[in-house]
């Protein structure tokens, strides 16, 4: 490319060279539709992209001579982003659920917390059950992995253990995964 000016060596905020931004004196234009209009000054691809009121973007500015292409500046935009969020929605979203409770719990709760252990395993998500053990509890870790064991025991027919139950200090956890 060509040497810039001092108020135009910087890209706009939106990642393209449109209009008077484009500082190289040659250009291969492209039209919207694809018609090639071949190798053009700058000047010229500009009068033509005024006459149909489009932008002039560039596309490809590594070329030799640089691509520009006659478009709607916004629409292009507004379709890259469509784009992107697209393909945001098709990536397949494994998270590791967690489920923090205390050596204490009712069988009640317990029962709850497994049946939503179920649910978050069947959709294809991975289970953290961790018992978190405070003041004198810290005393009696075994009750805390009997509350561990229980939940093995109710979800062994469609979660395999990735991770035996561990203790980590004050913390002492499992995970779950789907068979």
């Amino acid at each position: 490319m060509v040497a810039y000016y001092k108020r135009y060596n910087r890209k706009p905020v939106n990642k393209h060279y449109v209009n008077g931004y484009i500082r190289v004196p040659q250009v291969r234009l492209i039209a919207d539709e694809g018609e090639n209009f071949g190798v053009m000054s700058t000047h010229e691809a500009l009068k033509k992209a005024q006459e149909r009121d489009l932008d002039l973007v560039l596309i490809s500015e590594k070329a030799n001579p640089p691509v520009a292409k006659i478009l709607d500046y916004s629409k292009f935009l507004y379709d890259e982003r469509k784009k992107q969020s697209s393909s945001k929605s098709k990536q397949a979203k494994s998270d590791t659920k967690e489920f923090v409770f205390g050596p204490n719990i009712g069988e009640g709760d317990l029962d709850m917390r497994i049946g939503r252990t179920r649910e978050f395993l069947e959709e294809g998500n991975r289970v953290k059950m961790t018992v978190r053990l405070r003041g004198r509890e810290r005393a009696h870790p075994d009750i805390g992995l009997q509350k561990l064991e229980k939940a093995m025991k109710a979800l062994e027919d469609v979660a395999k253990i990735e991770k035996k139950p561990e203790t980590k200090g004050y913390l002492i956890s499992v995970i779950f995964e789907k068979k």
